[in-house]
């Protein structure tokens, strides 16, 4: 049995991974970082085995880190270094960015066809694969520092980042789904949140309106010469007037041929 475990497992990926075929208890059972006791969970999630590694088609162009062995972003690194300005995009620079957006969305939208009660974050995480391989885009976060998933999935707690695994999406979860796109050069980063099910609590459902109150109020502030401050400050008001509070370990972020640069919002 331990044998018929061993081979069903992924060895490259540390004790995180097993193959699609593994028998379910395999599956859903702690991956190798969590089983020692040193990591504190904040809440009742618990993450479950991975899904190996899917596989980005011939032809697609890719960004710098795709093919790191860690994942580093040589661009982002020198860009953090020398850079000491907002970059200003020209037109065409901008259609590229907007093309970019337009292909994320269409590949969010599959993806949140794909969530419901029973399915699995892994399946998100094909279903965001290969609507990216049907557009010719690369899924920005697949390999960025060795991120393993094309898309994050954020599931109840987990704030930001969450990666795709074997766990069933149950009734009354809150799932964010997290899409970045490259394609022609630029990125394009959306994410949203959804209900999932009929058993979501009033507290769900007004942090999920919190945020999306957020993004409006700042949204509705963008104009030239605003300041970037500002927009962080209307952010931080409209989530404390609801009772809830902002994350200060992250911020938002420019975007565009790089994943993440200039500017930040802190909020």
């Amino acid at each position: 049995m331990v044998k018929k475990i061993m081979e069903q497992r992924n060895i490259a990926d540390s004790g995180t991974a097993c193959k699609t075929t593994a028998e379910k208890s395999l599956k859903l059972s702690l991956p190798d970082w969590a089983r020692d006791g040193q990591y504190r969970f904040t809440g009742d999630l618990r993450p479950c085995m991975q899904s190996p590694r899917r596989i980005v088609k011939a032809g697609i162009v890719k960004p710098d880190y795709a093919q790191h062995p860690n994942g580093v972003s040589f661009s982002e690194q020198s860009d953090r270094a020398s850079n000491t300005s907002i970059r200003i995009y020209n037109e065409t620079e901008l259609e590229g960015i907007r093309h970019a957006c337009r292909m994320g969305r269409e590949v969010l939208d599959e993806g949140s066809k794909a969530l419901r009660v029973g399915v699995t974050t892994d399946e998100i995480d094909r279903v965001v694969h290969e609507a990216c391989m049907e557009r010719d885009c690369y899924p920005s976060p697949l390999n960025y520092y060795n991120f393993p998933k094309s898309v994050c999935t954020s599931v109840n707690e987990v704030i930001c980042h969450g990666i795709p695994d074997y766990r069933e999406v149950e009734d009354g979860d809150i799932v964010n789904i997290d899409v970045t796109t490259y394609t022609g050069g630029y990125h394009g980063d959306l994410n949203e949140t959804f209900l999932v099910g009929k058993k979501c609590d009033d507290d769900s459902k007004r942090l999920v309106r919190t945020a999306y109150n957020c993004l409006k109020s700042a949204l509705d502030m963008v104009e030239p010469g605003i300041l970037y401050r500002d927009l962080g400050t209307s952010i931080h008001k409209t989530a404390v007037k609801q009772n809830c509070s902002v994350v200060k370990t992250y911020c938002g972020h420019g975007i565009g041929k790089l994943f993440h640069t200039s500017p930040n919002i802190p909020h």
